[in-house]
């Protein structure tokens, strides 16, 4: 092929290229943005979150659906203190109680998998803070109460926030690779976090329960 037919060659290349790249941006112009590009997930779209790697998001979204959406949140609201301090009997848990008991537990969750810490090793000012909490019992029956629920809720959410700038930290390797952990055995952090989550869903179950039969509670017609 002589030089003049190169030259043609070439020259229909860079036309045909062009002219492809133009037809392209044109219909992806005219093309609407996928939901999830455009908008922000809405509160009952599960799935990864900005900030987050993908599953980590991902089970972000579930922990904070189980909470904002049908967890203790939900459960509580309207409740006065004297609400939050009934105990049923004497070996009953008061819904204050079981509030401060979810925040004692992802605090303890989080200091294990995030802080590297063996189950129970923290210090004792860390103990005397949420054991009580934590273990409930007669010594959750004799020291929490008297607090209303902005109280409870308040702590729950500092929590939550410190739980979450952890979570921005970590990427999808450190929740699903498998570790050995002395109490657990094989697991990987996911089974650890997806605990803390059905053990919310558990006690916001019994709240529930509770809740009927506080004095003065209205018929369930459900």
């Amino acid at each position: 092929m002589n030089a003049q037919n190169l030259l043609a060659v070439a020259t229909r290349r860079r036309f045909l290229g062009g002219a492809t790249a133009a037809l392209t941006a044109s219909l992806c112009s005219a093309l609407p943005l996928p939901a999830a590009a455009a908008d922000a997930p809405g509160a009952n779209t599960l799935g990864p979150r900005p900030g987050y790697a993908p599953q980590v998001g991902t089970f972000v979204s579930q922990l904070t659906w189980m909470r904002e959406e049908n967890g203790v949140l939900n459960a509580t609201k309207g409740l006065t203190q004297a609400d939050l301090d009934v105990l049923f009997d004497a070996k009953a848990n008061s819904i204050g109680a079981l509030m401060l008991h979810l925040a004692a537990t992802e605090t303890y969750y989080g200091m294990n998998t995030f802080g590297g810490m063996k189950w129970g090793s923290w210090s004792d000012d860390i103990k005397k803070q949420w054991d009580a909490a934590m273990d409930l019992g007669d010594a959750g029956r004799k020291n929490i109460k008297g607090q209303d629920r902005d109280y409870y809720v308040g702590i729950l959410h500092d929590v939550r926030e410190k739980t979450l700038a952890e979570f921005r930290k970590r990427d999808d390797k450190w929740l699903l690779d498998e570790i050995k952990d002395p109490d657990w055995g094989p697991c990987n952090n996911l089974a650890k976090w997806f605990h803390v989550c059905e053990h919310e869903a558990h006690h916001t179950g019994q709240i529930a329960l509770l809740r009927k039969r506080l004095p003065g509670a209205k018929p369930d017609n459900g």
